[in-house]
């Protein structure tokens, strides 16, 4: 791991995206597909996620979050997710970000996966990444 010890503790907030393209009518089922509600599922996986990254991606330096916050917006034929995390710390939360808004995408394509074979999650990105000093 990088030896963060030198670095005062800032508060950083990170927000990331991702994106799960499906046929219309699988993006109407969301919330009665076979496996359950899809959306409160994701939504859930990436709060746990998000916890658990560091666990996840070796070298990642486990950080005690403040906040994780997962929305799912459904449009006619996606899933628009962003997931935003903070914390106060001496590394950034990029990486809480964008581990929950993938496993929020990977949740909505297991549980769609039965009625829907041509899912494509895309567009895994991070959005922001801010630190603030503390005062």
């Amino acid at each position: 791991m990088v030896n963060v010890g030198h670095k005062p503790p800032l508060r950083r907030r990170a927000v990331a995206a991702a994106r799960v393209r499906m046929a219309p009518e699988t993006a109407r089922r969301l919330r009665d597909l076979p496996k359950g509600d899809a959306l409160a599922t994701a939504q859930l996986a990436g709060i746990m996620a998000a916890k658990r990254t560091g666990e996840l991606i070796p070298l990642c330096h486990p950080l005690a979050l403040s906040v994780v916050e997962v929305t799912l917006t459904v449009t006619a034929d996606t899933v628009e997710i962003v997931a935003a995390a903070e914390t106060v710390a001496q590394t950034g939360v990029e990486m809480e970000a964008l581990t929950a808004a993938s496993i929020a995408a990977l949740t909505i394509y297991d549980m769609a996966k039965a009625v829907d074979k041509g899912m494509v999650i895309e567009e895994v990105r991070l959005l922001e990444k801010t630190k603030v000093p503390l005062s």
